[in-house]
């Protein structure tokens, strides 16, 4: 029960003929959904700093990553020990400052030289290719963004991210309807790419965001429910001055 190999015979005895019936009828297909939903509960845990709350849902997502390599090893695609190998070996060979005599004595570049190995192992010819497109919209924006700005295809000054920015949006102002989804695409893409020279990250800022409006918008309906307000039907500069009394009770740390 504690060791890596008990965990993946255990996973092959569910798929197996007197195993679980969820577990034997499911597809590399049909698992996807849990594998992104296993990996968001993962990041919910680094954000909770609760070191039980991560422990239990690495579990869960390296429950997902066996069994994605239970069926490969069913059709004879792929075993653990390969997919074991093939990490391994790219940690070797992306870490020549440690394993082999090359120099890297800074992270950032420990970064450059990754990039430079990886772009030669692949092969690559475009600075974007390799990134997948199934990464939610403003990671996959800023990521881009990255992949573009190591070529030197980027603003030199800061004063030209909000400029672009500052473009985008009267462009999205004065936008026709249909033309309004494209501008709006523009517009956030020029924003991910401000933040992106700023060091922030746009998906951590945006769930932050997010997050903090979730919670004054509940306490807002918990003070109108202690005040019998409706807060469907009430008036617009009531819900103003109720949110306002919101965000100062969760500036204070009270309520």
């Amino acid at each position: 029960m504690r060791t890596f190999a008990g965990l993946c015979e255990l996973v092959a005895t569910l798929r197996g003929p007197d195993g679980c019936p969820w577990d034997r009828v499911q597809t590399p297909d049909s698992l996807r959904p849990y594998l992104l939903e296993e990996t968001a509960e993962v990041l919910d845990a680094l954000d909770s700093g609760d070191p039980a709350k991560l422990r239990e849902e690495l579990a869960d997502l390296l429950f997902e990553v066996i069994l994605q390599t239970q069926l490969a090893s069913e059709s004879s695609d792929f075993t653990m020990a390969d997919v074991i190998y093939d990490v391994s070996s790219k940690l070797v060979r992306r870490h020549p400052h440690v394993f082999a005599d090359s120099s890297a004595s800074t992270p950032e570049a420990v970064v450059e030289q990754w990039d430079e190995l990886k772009k030669k192992e692949r092969g690559e010819q475009s600075a974007i290719a390799g990134i997948p497109g199934t990464l939610p919209a403003l990671a996959y924006a800023q990521a881009l963004q990255r992949r573009a700005g190591k070529v030197g295809f980027e603003w030199e000054r800061s004063e030209e991210y909000w400029a672009a920015l500052t473009e985008e949006l009267e462009e999205l102002r004065d936008a026709e309807e249909k033309g309004q989804k494209l501008e709006a695409g523009d517009a956030l893409f020029a924003l991910a790419n401000l933040v992106r020279s700023l060091g922030i990250d746009a998906e951590d800022a945006l769930t932050l965001a997010s997050s903090r409006f979730a919670a004054r918008f509940s306490r807002v309906e918990d003070i109108a429910v202690g005040r019998q307000i409706d807060l469907p039907a009430t008036d617009l500069q009531t819900k103003l001055n109720l949110w306002e009394e919101a965000r100062q009770a969760g500036s204070t740390g009270t309520g």
